[in-house]
């Protein structure tokens, strides 16, 4: 009696590569109506990734917390305002492959308010993301991200708990230090360790 075997055909399977996009195709997009205004997106590693709605206690948050380093002042020291830029939801440039919008960015004050070109990593003291229900996005993509563009201070205002996870100490494949602080808690910018922020201050 004859049985037939199945005969194992070949994988003809590839792996298909990503086409990344780098920062002047994706202005380019923006510029010619691929990507429109109304589309909330932001270039990740060559790829343009859709972002999460702004819900309420999203929008709160960083209005509260960006109004508190607009107007931080503690004589006799300087007021942040006086060292440092504050920029809401607007985007920054870490490579020829990434142009994210941080929910807040605190960077060198630029005569001319970045004009010609978005802030670069060599500008940037501090970005800030919201989470409300973003937190293992900005943890896990966002912080290597970061991470990996030398970006020394970086913090997730947690809405749900009322706390701040604090990244510092950048290595290639992510941050060596990472703390959590309540709510109770004060915390200093890395660039300006005399300026002490309220974490109570930055929630509504």
């Amino acid at each position: 009696m004859h049985f037939a075997h199945d005969i194992a055909k070949p994988n003809t399977m590839t792996q298909t590569k990503v086409r990344l996009w780098n920062v002047d195709e994706y202005h380019r997009m923006l510029e010619t109506g691929i990507i429109t205004e109304d589309e909330r997106v932001e270039l990740i590693n060559g790829q343009v990734i859709p972002m999460s709605a702004k819900n309420p206690p999203h929008a709160a948050t960083t209005l509260c917390a960006s109004d508190y380093f607009k107007r931080w002042r503690s004589p006799p020291q300087a007021s942040l305002a006086e060292v440092a830029l504050v920029r809401v939801q607007d985007p920054i440039q870490l490579s020829q492959y990434s142009e994210p919008e941080p929910d807040i960015a605190v960077v060198r004050i630029d005569a001319r308010k970045y004009i010609n070109h978005h802030p670069a990593p060599n500008e940037i003291f501090l970005l800030i993301e919201v989470a409300d229900t973003t937190l293992d996005t900005d943890c896990k993509q966002k912080a290597p991200l970061y991470a990996n563009a030398g970006i020394a201070d970086y913090w997730i205002l947690d809405v749900n708990q009322r706390q701040v996870f604090v990244f510092c100490e950048p290595l290639l494949e992510g941050y060596n230090q990472q703390l959590i602080l309540q709510e109770d808690a004060t915390l200093s910018l890395i660039a300006f360790p005399e300026i002490k922020i309220h974490i109570s201050q930055l929630f509504p």
